[in-house]
């Protein structure tokens, strides 16, 4: 079937239409006509994949990777990485304008680093192979690096087979170091290589329970440390997040009183002090409670306050008059209770990180009934992917 691609949507795909019904085509630009087989239908789209390309865009690059096509690991691959900026930028503008009911004037940076930035691959393991599971399937493809990670993580891939895990799924990070720590799951016994000694592997974790070194390492990003658990969240970027802490310490005033929401392990409350008068944090995962605690004594923080639980049922706990609040929500954005406690507690200022511009319009077209958005910037936190990291600077009318 010969179709022409009209324009990307945000995920990256090519959109058609085929007897009216919108139709989705992976590795496809705008004006491209492609010979493509449906491998989905349903009552309101299609989707499909390319046979072969009758017309090609004078913008498609030949990806470096040979298991782009397969793997789904990233999805932009077959654009110029300028290109891919321009996706970027113009499609948080249109989420933002669509959703949140405005069009912002949005600055976008890119990546210091464009390959070999990751500092975390998550891989599964069918019958003592790794690789990647193809887009929206179960169909398993080998492979035997990822342009996308440090390379002191490919470099120790081929160790994988060694621990003899027939099933399941190993989570490889690295730090400043480049130093490993590795977290396995499987339902099978396992074999601690002997050649762990060749690297700097600081610990194995199995099924949640270490079995070698310690479960955490430290990371360093514009000279502070932080500790780090095998499984906290910490940004896989750390090219671009050091442009994002000195972007938000520049906006926290000296001696404010700062709530840091979801809080991780301290990142963004503890990249972005300045003199504070207090530091309030709330995280819900206990071991990224501990880490944050850790990393506030590691940089000579005192005045710091750590919660764990739910943010929105820990949030009415904190009794005092805030004057930043930093919010870092996982994808699904900020819950509807913890947004109203915002509103309540009215801090002068909200630094609003987000991964996602859909959740994000959808939080700031309720907070913008108190605030302004003074500022909107994009950061490439993952080149080659349609994902977004970006900040909003919001202040209080």
């Amino acid at each position: 079937m010969l179709v022409k691609i009209e324009k990307l949507d945000n995920q990256g795909r090519g959109i058609c239409y085929i007897n009216n019904k919108i139709t989705f085509i992976p590795n496809t630009l705008p004006e491209e006509l492609v010979d493509i087989k449906i491998t989905k239908e349903t009552s309101k789209y299609n989707e499909g994949i390319v046979v072969s390309y009758q017309e090609i865009s004078p913008k498609r690059v030949e990806a470096i990777c040979p298991f782009y096509q397969k793997c789904g690991g990233c999805h932009l691959m077959h654009m110029s990485y300028q290109e891919t900026i321009n996706f970027k930028k113009e499609k948080l503008v249109n989420i933002l304008t669509k959703y949140a009911k405005f069009t912002p004037n949005i600055s976008f940076v890119p990546s210091p680093k464009t390959l070999y930035y990751r500092n975390k691959i998550t891989l599964k393991i069918k019958n003592n192979e790794y690789g990647y599971y193809s887009p929206n399937s179960h169909n398993f493809i080998k492979i035997d690096k990822c342009l996308l990670v440090k390379e002191e993580i490919n470099t120790f891939l081929p160790n994988i087979p060694k621990f003899n895990i027939k099933n399941g799924e190993i989570i490889v990070r690295s730090n400043y170091n480049q130093e490993l720590l590795i977290s396995i799951t499987t339902n099978n016994k396992i074999t601690l290589p002997e050649e762990l000694s060749n690297y700097k592997v600081v610990g194995v974790i199995l099924n949640n329970k270490l079995i070698y070194g310690e479960n955490h390492f430290i990371d360093i990003i514009n000279h502070k440390l932080f500790e780090i658990s095998y499984n906290t969240f910490f940004q896989i970027n750390n090219y671009i997040t050091s442009i994002i802490f000195n972007d938000i310490k520049k906006e926290v005033p000296k001696h404010s009183k700062v709530l840091d929401l979801y809080c991780g392990v301290g990142t963004l409350g503890i990249a972005s002090y300045n003199e504070n008068e207090k530091l309030y944090g709330i995280e819900i995962i206990p071991n990224a409670i501990l880490n944050a605690i850790k990393n506030s004594k590691i940089n000579k923080i005192d005045n710091v306050s750590y919660h764990l639980g739910d943010v929105a049922k820990i949030i009415n706990k904190i009794n005092d008059n805030i004057d930043v609040v930093i919010i870092d929500p996982p994808r699904k954005g900020i819950d509807k209770k913890t947004i109203s406690i915002i509103l309540k507690i009215l801090p002068k200022k909200i630094i609003y990180m987000s991964c996602d511009p859909i959740t994000l319009a959808r939080d700031l077209n309720i907070l913008k009934n108190k605030y302004d958005l003074e500022k909107i910037t994009g950061y490439d936190m993952f080149p080659y992917t349609y994902h977004i990291e970006c900040v909003c600077i919001l202040k209080l009318r």
